[in-house]
């Protein structure tokens, strides 16, 4: 037998909606946060991995930003492939049963943010240790992660709530 979400029994559609409702909210809290740290500019994420100048107030030199240290870079990489492996997971699990998106663009939107995670995290390293020119990996890496990200949700969703089975 073939599954497709909109063809589900209507208890468990209303439950992984709900689920993908709630992890698409986590994800949007994750995305302010970025906004919060670095202003989604390249500049601004250089600045949060590499460090800030210094500023003189009232003669105290205070950083806004400090360098992250290898343990602080462990950490964050550490806890984001992790978290991202098992949002992109669930995620590409329900996805996987969607009828519209088929072929070559349905494995495409399952395999993509997987190498999104190992780019956008690795690329943070590049970025600290090597070269600034590294946030551009990041951006395009995160841009690409969060899109197949939504728009799987998003077809999900769609089809657990509106599409009618036939």
């Amino acid at each position: 037998m073939k599954y497709e979400l909109n063809k589900l029994d209507k208890s468990l559609k209303n439950f992984l909606a709900s689920f993908l409702i709630v992890l698409s909210i986590g994800v949007g809290v994750g995305l302010i946060f970025v906004n919060q740290t670095t202003n989604f500019s390249a500049e601004g994420a250089v600045e949060r991995f590499n460090g800030s100048g210094e500023y003189e107030d009232d003669n105290f030199e205070i950083k806004e930003n400090y360098a992250k240290s290898v343990s602080e870079m462990l950490m964050t990489t550490h806890n984001h492939i992790i978290g991202f492996s098992f949002i992109f997971f669930m995620n590409g699990l329900i996805f996987y049963f969607n009828s519209i998106i088929k072929g070559f663009w349905k494995n495409f939107l399952l395999i993509e943010p997987f190498l999104s995670i190992l780019l956008s995290f690795g690329s943070i390293w590049g970025m600290r240790f090597i070269h600034s020119g590294f946030v551009y990996v990041t951006v395009i890496s995160a841009i690409l992660m969060y899109a197949s990200f939504f728009l799987m949700a998003g077809i999900s969703l769609y089809e657990l709530k509106i599409k009618r089975s036939l």
